[in-house]
């Protein structure tokens, strides 16, 4: 069963982390999992304004649901990670500023982060993330 997201804020958890200096959510965490903030849009509106108009990307914005994104009148390159129903990832990409992302087949959800993050992450094409928020306020 895929998951439904309400707009707001959560974590996302990127496991398998490597055990070398800079994994995990922190300095010795020892949790071999990145913990990265998450902002999530849901709402058509939300999904619309996206990243649109910023200057940076702190953390990782979910949209859903989502499909293919675009880079029109974005001000800087993003990682651009097609989720499945079940948060696995399907294809991460590099996109700069003024592009149009082809959609992708079985893509329901789709993470952007500052350009070259998904990578220090050790996001890649298999991996399962999960999405993390205080209670229930981001699972319908």
């Amino acid at each position: 069963m895929g998951r439904r997201f309400r707009d707001g804020r959560a974590v996302l958890v990127v496991p398998g982390a490597g055990s070398g200096a800079g994994s995990g959510s922190g300095p010795g965490s020892g949790s071999g999992e990145w913990a990265v903030p998450l902002e999530i849009a849901a709402s058509y509106r939300a999904r619309t304004r996206g990243l649109l108009g910023r200057d940076a990307v702190e953390g990782a914005l979910l949209l859903s649901p989502a499909g293919s994104v675009h880079t029109f009148g974005m001000r800087i390159p993003i990682d651009v990670a097609y989720l499945d129903r079940h948060l696995t990832v399907l294809a991460v990409r590099t996109m700069p500023p003024g592009r149009l992302g082809l959609p992708r087949l079985r893509s329901r959800h789709v993470l952007e982060a500052a350009a070259g993050a998904m990578a220090g992450w050790g996001l890649r094409a298999g991996v399962r993330v999960d999405v993390r928020g205080a209670g229930d306020d981001v699972r319908a």
